[in-house]
């Protein structure tokens, strides 16, 4: 069982750049930040038949007021060869989520995106979102929404963004989770999987599986992915 698991999350994906930073597996961003004065790192590697890419997003949180993102990614696409991803991108609260309460915030951010035989970083999206968090049950269910814009750099066109997320808390370790996200240009997409505790409070890891709304879900698709990833959350950095 365990070889099959880890053969699982060795694999890893991404269908096309999403625009929301979130807490790792989630493309939909949470209403929470970073512990103050500290750090985080959230690294992951996801893949398709056709795509393969290696993120790295470290965020600090050095006032308590602000989180500051800043990583990017290595690509390798079948038909388009490598490029790379830079992403900066800064997260406030207004109202901080409690147990049994709600929070949300603002994000701001750039993507850029180059490929290898280009010089500059001309390619990429501006974006900007809203995520609401809400709390049930002493924080063992938690929803997520977000509703954002974004601008393409080379065409100058606008999209409406949005997600909606769920964390199921199973146990002290364990947890589900499941989301859609999308925008207004392009089908919208699913993706369910678990995040385990290996360390709690301090490490994490998670597997995911995901793929478009009315497609052949459980059957092999170049639309499908399978994603990996890790997150460390020190409580104090350094």
């Amino acid at each position: 069982m365990w070889i099959r698991l880890n053969s699982m999350l060795l694999l890893a994906v991404l269908l096309a750049p999403m625009l929301t930073w979130a807490a790792r597996p989630f493309m939909t961003d949470d209403a929470r930040m970073t512990t103050a004065g500290s750090c985080q790192l959230e690294t992951w590697s996801r893949r398709d038949a056709n795509r393969t890419e290696h993120w790295a997003l470290p965020a600090c949180n050095p006032t308590g007021r602000l989180e500051i993102t800043a990583g990017g990614a290595a690509l390798r696409d079948a038909s388009m060869g490598h490029s790379m991803d830079a992403v900066l991108q800064v997260k406030t609260l207004f109202k901080t989520m409690a147990p049994n309460g709600w929070g949300t915030g603002l994000a701001l951010g750039q993507l850029r995106h180059r490929p290898h035989t280009d010089l500059d970083f001309a390619r990429g999206q501006t974006y900007a979102y809203v995520p609401v968090s809400v709390s049930f049950m002493d924080d063992r269910w938690v929803s997520h929404t977000n509703l954002g814009w974004a601008r393409d750099r080379a065409t100058g066109r606008d999209q409406t963004t949005w997600g909606m997320g769920l964390e199921l808390q199973i146990n002290g370790r364990w947890m589900w989770i499941g989301e859609s996200f999308g925008n207004d240009r392009q089908k919208p997409f699913w993706q369910t999987g678990l995040r385990y505790q290996v360390l709690p409070g301090l490490l994490q890891v998670d597997a995911t599986l995901g793929a478009p709304w009315g497609g052949p879900q459980f059957q092999r698709s170049d639309q499908h992915w399978l994603s990996l990833g890790l997150r460390w959350t020190p409580e104090k950095f350094p």
